[in-house]
C-alpha cells in the first residue's frame, strides 16, 4: 500500500509539471543561472575548503587543516578585531543618527521632506569608488582639504591614512557618510508604519512627546532597529570596496593592517597568494562567526515570547 501510495504521488507530481510545463519553461531561466552562479559555487567553495590548491595541478586533501591553522592565523585575528573595533566605531552611532534624521523626516511640521530624504539618501547610490577616492583626496597628508583648513589655524599636518587608530576612524566614517541614507530610509519606512492613533491617546492622557517616543515609538521600532544592526553587523566584516579603495597602496590592509577586514584578508588569501583552499576556509569560517554573532544579537535585541 505505502509503494503505491508513492508511485501515485509521484505520478501526480509528474503529471502537474507536465501540465504545466510552459509556467516551468519560463522560470526556469532563472534557476539554471541560480544554480549555476550561486548553488555550485558554493559547495564546490565547501569542498575547496578541505584542499591545498593554488589553481593549477593536482589538489591535495588536508581535511580540516585549514580550519585548525585559522586558529593560529595572526591576519586573520586581526582582521576579526578590526571588524569589531570599526563596528564599535560607527555602527551605534550611525543607528542612533538614522533614527534622529528619520524622527525629523517624519514630522509633519518639517517642509522639503523630500529634498532632505534625496540629499541624505544619495551618497548610497553613489559609486563606491568615487566615495572612496574623495576621501582619499581628501585626508591626503599633503595636498588633503582637511590638513589645508586645520593649516589656517596653525596645525601641523595629519597623517590621517598613516596612523591605525586614525585609519579606522577615517574608514568608520567613510561608511557611516554612506550607509547612513540606507538605514534612515529602513528606519522611516517604520515610523511610518506606527498607527497615528497612539500618540493620539498618548497626548490625550497626558504624555509628552519624549515620553511618547521612549514608550511608544522605541519598543515599537525594535525590530527595525535590530534589522539595521543585523545589516550594519554583517556589513561590518564584509567591507572590501572601502577599504581597498580608500588604503590601496596596502591593498586595503592600511598601516600595521589596521583595516584588515575578513573579506579583504579572503581575497588577498585567495588571489594574491593562490591559496584557494585556505581562502575558502575563511569563507566558510566567517560565514559561521556571523550567523553565531547574529543569534547572538536577535537573542539580545528581540522580542521575547
Amino acid at each position: 500500500m505505502a509503494k503505491q501510495g508513492q508511485e501515485i504521488k509521484k505520478e501526480s507530481l509528474f503529471k502537474k509539471i507536465r501540465k504545466n510545463k510552459i509556467p516551468y519553461l519560463f522560470i526556469s531561466p532563472f534557476f539554471i543561472l541560480f544554480a549555476i552562479f550561486l548553488l555550485y559555487p558554493t559547495a564546490y567553495s565547501f569542498y575547496l575548503s578541505f584542499f591545498k590548491w593554488n589553481g593549477t595541478g593536482p589538489k591535495l586533501y588536508v581535511g580540516l587543516l585549514n580550519y585548525i591553522n585559522l586558529f593560529a592565523n595572526r591576519p586573520f585575528k586581526q582582521s576579526l578585531m578590526n571588524g569589531v573595533i570599526i563596528f564599535l566605531e560607527y555602527v551605534p552611532s550611525m543607528t542612533l543618527l538614522a533614527l534622529i534624521l528619520a524622527s525629523l523626516l517624519n514630522s509633519k511640521y518639517l517642509k522639503l521632506q523630500g529634498v532632505f530624504r534625496t540629499f541624505i539618501f544619495l551618497p548610497y547610490v553613489t559609486a563606491t569608488v568615487a566615495v572612496a577616492f574623495s576621501f582619499q583626496l581628501l585626508l591626503d597628508k599633503k595636498y588633503g582639504l582637511a590638513n589645508l583648513f586645520l593649516g589656517f589655524f596653525g596645525t601641523e599636518p595629519i597623517g590621517w591614512l598613516n596612523t591605525p587608530n586614525l585609519a579606522r576612524i577615517c574608514l568608520s566614517s567613510l561608511v557611516t557618510w554612506r550607509w547612513l541614507g540606507y538605514n534612515m530610509v529602513i528606519l522611516l519606512a517604520g515610523l511610518q508604519n506606527i498607527p497615528l492613533e497612539l500618540y493620539e491617546a498618548a497626548k490625550i492622557d497626558g504624555a509628552t512627546p519624549t515620553q511618547s517616543f521612549f514608550r511608544i515609538t522605541l519598543p515599537l521600532m525594535k525590530p527595525m532597529l535590530l534589522f539595521c544592526i543585523l545589516l550594519s553587523t554583517v556589513g561590518t566584516f564584509s567591507l572590501f570596496e572601502e577599504p581597498y579603495i580608500l588604503f590601496l597602496p596596502s591593498r586595503g590592509a592600511g598601516p600595521m593592517d589596521a583595516t584588515l577586514t575578513p573579506v579583504v584578508y579572503l581575497y588577498q588569501t585567495g588571489f594574491r597568494y593562490l591559496h584557494f583552499g585556505s581562502a575558502s576556509s575563511i569563507a566558510y569560517a566567517l560565514f559561521i562567526i556571523l550567523f553565531l554573532a547574529s543569534l547572538f544579537e536577535i537573542k539580545i535585541l528581540g522580542e521575547k515570547k
